[in-house]
């Protein structure tokens, strides 16, 4: 298929092009895809005869694991449930984010990153704009761009992590609101309350200079304020519904409060979310088979993109152009991604100290596969008189929320987490992230997504960051092997000793 857009967003626009099986086949995650910076970074795409060449003969690289640090490494716990997951990231990321630091990654054209236009060249309400830039942000990465131009041109789309998809489709959103239409123009369907709130959040930030912009939210929740002057067959007047499928379901057909024929826009956020709920899938299908398609837009987004949710992608958003990266684009080429092999236990907490007593002042971020080594990790951490937080399954999601807070906060700038905040969490000036283990999925292959998700949290929209991921097995050995071939980038091997001559804070 011809229609495939390499310049950095997957998106799913509705512009009456059909689809073929081959043109969806890998949507994927894809993360920043950065010029290419000066050393230590290198890679090498295209070329797999380089990759592994490096590596010695892994039969004698042999482990000994004698410590609770190592004793329980092959085990996995049980998987965050996405629902968890996209919470913290709403929760968290509740506002456009930009760098100023990114100089020479903008420069390049090439770059997603590279932005093209300003706001208001995207003539957008005066009064739009006044709530863009109050919420820190001075211009549209090349990815909100090219979402934006589909988008006011009236088109559905899905985003990528750490390039502000929430944004994008609230700015869209806004910008067809009409005020002289009093009843609901745009639906926005989420999986679960807490991210229902969290999505109006931002709206409603953005919308703070628009009065005539107003959210009714389509939740059951006794925490939200009801809406006691609701009447059956009488069409609400918010112009705006955030809701989960099955609320907004009994408002359509039971109350009889939104007319779906009438609607300008309907978003699904969090489709990778929304499959893994019971009935959620067909009640999505259900109510976008009632919409106008001559008048009404519809916008799918999703952080992942398995055959599963392409053919629910397919069935809500019917000829749709795809837009996509190439996998060998899906790394961080602004990320120097580092191994070191640890043969004994104590080697791994050597390499993390020589780490953040060498390598950065800045934040850093530990991945851990079981919240247990996190915990012994976190203590041991602790008595060395560093300045450590953990975030595991064991907290709350306000309690998730308030650590991730205080990180970004600089109250401390170490952070031990398991596997909950590798997707979608904006925290500025990460500057490493340490792969205590290497990510696996249940049945113990490497888990690539894990892995480009766990990268990405350095280096956000294009800064300078490096990863480490620590190798105490034969098994890792040959996981590192494989996520280098599965993304064609090259991973350094980098001694304890030679760590003292990496100094990231002066690059």
């Amino acid at each position: 298929m011809d229609n495939i857009n390499q310049l950095g967003m997957p998106l799913l626009v509705n512009l009456g092009i059909n689809v073929t099986e081959s043109a969806c086949d890998i949507v994927g995650v894809t993360l920043n895809h950065a010029s290419s910076i000066n050393e230590p970074i290198r890679t090498t795409q295209n070329d797999s005869s380089k990759i592994s060449k490096k590596l010695s003969d892994p039969s004698t690289f042999i482990s000994q694991r004698s410590s609770l640090l190592n004793s329980v490494q092959e085990i996995v716990d049980a998987p965050v449930p996405l629902t968890e997951k996209s919470l913290l990231e709403k929760k968290l990321n509740t506002k456009l984010r930009d760098s100023n630091g990114l100089v020479v990654v903008r420069s390049d054209s090439s770059s997603p990153l590279f932005s093209l236009k300003s706001f208001e060249e995207l003539k957008l309400k005066p009064d739009l704009l006044k709530g863009i830039f109050s919420m820190g942000f001075q211009s549209p990465s090349k990815i909100q761009e090219i979402v934006l131009r589909h988008l006011l041109d009236t088109s559905p789309i899905q985003s990528q992590s750490g390039t502000g998809k929430t944004a994008a489709f609230a700015i869209a959103i806004l910008s067809r609101i009409d005020p002289l239409i009093s009843t609901v123009q745009a639906l926005i369907l989420a999986p679960t309350y807490e991210l229902a709130i969290q999505i109006g959040s931002v709206i409603e930030k953005m919308s703070q200079f628009l009065p005539y912009i107003q959210i009714a939210y389509a939740v059951r929740n006794s925490s939200r304020p009801k809406r006691t002057n609701m009447i059956r067959d009488q069409l609400l007047t918010e112009p705006i519904v955030i809701g989960t499928p099955g609320t907004v379901e009994d408002w359509c057909y039971k109350r009889r409060v939104i007319d779906l024929s009438k609607l300008r826009i309907c978003c699904l956020d969090e489709a990778d979310v929304m499959i893994t709920i019971e009935g959620f899938q067909r009640t999505c299908v259900d109510l976008v088979r009632r919409l106008n398609p001559s008048v009404c837009q519809t916008m799918l987004f999703s952080a992942t993109y398995s055959d599963e949710v392409m053919a629910f992608a397919r069935e809500i958003v019917k000829n749709a152009l795809v837009f996509r990266l190439k996998r060998e684009k899906q790394t961080l080429d602004n990320i120097g991604q580092y191994f070191i092999r640890c043969f004994e236990p104590e080697q791994k907490f050597n390499a993390i100290e020589q780490i953040y007593d060498h390598v950065t002042h800045g934040k850093i971020i530990i991945f851990c596969r079981k919240r247990t080594i996190a915990h012994v990790l976190a203590a041991r951490m602790t008595n060395s008189e560093r300045s450590v937080r953990e975030l595991t399954e064991d907290l709350d999601i306000e309690q998730r929320a308030s650590v991730i807070h205080e990180f970004r906060e600089c109250k401390f700038n170490v952070l031990i987490s398991t596997d909950i905040i590798a997707r979608g969490i904006d925290i500025d000036d990460v500057s490493v992230v340490i792969n205590y283990d290497i990510p696996v999925t249940t049945n113990l292959k490497p888990d690539y997504d894990t892995y480009l998700h766990r990268i990405g949290r350095c280096g956000r929209f294009g800064k300078l960051g490096y990863t480490f991921s620590l190798i105490d097995s034969d098994k890792d050995f040959d996981r590192i092997n494989a996520i280098e071939e599965h993304f064609c980038h090259f991973i350094d091997e980098i001694t304890i000793e030679e760590l003292t001559n990496l100094r990231l804070d002066q690059e």
